[in-house]
């Protein structure tokens, strides 16, 4: 490891894997932990473009503290060869989208749930001291009660939820079974820079920034609890630094609900008060599917770390308009991105 960087990177404390670092939560995250004093190896999906997602983006002062590594997290020998040399994982490589899980269950299986096997078999093989496991608040599926500590029931609403389910069951054995040194990371909706139009306050930012109207929505009565993605980064450094979170299940969540109605109403009078909300049959979701409600509890990362939130749901919205404002062109404004 070198000894120390310039400018506001601290001296490097050990090398880590992220994996899924070239996208929305995982190019954060890798920046986060450079600035905090880690090497980084960041795994990227494999392409022939040597596209690195928005890996590409991040500044060179940055990036030249990262190692990319360019593979298929559903390949087990690419996977423990990027393992090879680090001392923590972050798994974060996913597919993601809920209506693209209606569409195609299958690829969830294979990345979601083989994807994390192959992250925890490599792990037990090469001894990694902490192995970080990317949950989310779909687990829980419609909140029972409010707000959701880790012991609410999970329910598998839509594959992308069930396959999460299998995964996060998947760690808690190896914690279990192997003694793997696991926490299961658990975000509730978390929102920002780079995030793509397949999330509701992309989808409604970029509608208003284009001049649109009537903006598309699904159904504006859910609720949702929103995390801003730096507070969500420093959520996972924060739990990998405590040993007290091994063998855990941690919620991230600010504690706080809006429904999708009002959070719209809210954006569209920053950006463009005589905008109007229409409902779009398309977005919506199979009506046993819909997740009506999401209020996490965050105790237990408060008291098992030092975290706590930094932004303001306010200062949070702005820093997103501003971002988008100025990178309209990553976003296909006039077609569904599911």
């Amino acid at each position: 490891m070198q000894d120390s960087y310039h400018g506001d990177v601290k001296t490097m404390r050990k090398k880590v894997l992220v994996t899924g670092a070239d996208g929305f939560i995982g190019s954060h995250l890798t920046e986060e932990l450079i600035l905090s004093g880690y090497e980084v190896k960041a795994f990227s999906y494999y392409n022939s473009f040597n596209n690195w997602g928005w890996l590409d983006t991040l500044p060179e002062e940055i990036m030249e503290h990262v190692e990319v590594f360019s593979g298929d997290i559903r390949d087990s020998n690419g996977v423990r060869t990027a393992m090879k040399g680090v001392e923590e994982v972050f798994h974060l490589a996913a597919l993601i989208a809920i209506p693209f899980s209606y569409h195609s269950p299958d690829s969830y299986v294979d990345t979601n749930i083989k994807g994390t096997l192959n992250v925890l078999q490599a792990a037990r093989e090469l001894e990694i001291s902490r192995v970080l496991i990317t949950s989310t608040s779909e687990v829980y599926g419609t909140a029972r009660y409010v707000p959701i500590d880790e012991k609410h029931p999970f329910q598998g609403q839509s594959p992308y939820s069930a396959t999460k389910i299998g995964a996060d069951r998947l760690a808690e054995s190896f914690y279990r079974s192997f003694g793997l040194p696991v926490s299961i990371v658990r975000p509730f909706n978390t929102y920002g820079p780079r995030q793509s139009a397949r999330a509701v306050i992309p989808t409604i930012i970029t509608q208003l920034l284009a001049g649109k109207e009537e903006i598309k929505l699904g159904l504006l009565s859910p609720t949702r609890d929103f995390n801003y993605v730096k507070d969500t980064a420093h959520g996972f450094i924060a739990i990998a630094e405590s040993d007290e979170t091994i063998g855990q299940e941690i919620n991230i969540a600010s504690g706080q609900e809006i429904s999708i109605g009002n959070l719209a109403q809210e954006i569209i009078a920053q950006i463009n008060p005589s905008a109007r909300i229409i409902c779009d049959e398309e977005r919506l979701r199979p009506k046993k599917s819909e997740v009506n409600r999401l209020l996490g509890d965050n105790t237990k990362i408060r008291k098992l770390t030092n975290w706590k939130m930094q932004y303001t749901f306010e200062e949070g919205i702005a820093q997103t308009i501003a971002w988008l404002r100025e990178n309209m062109s990553q976003y296909k404004v006039d077609c569904y991105n599911i």
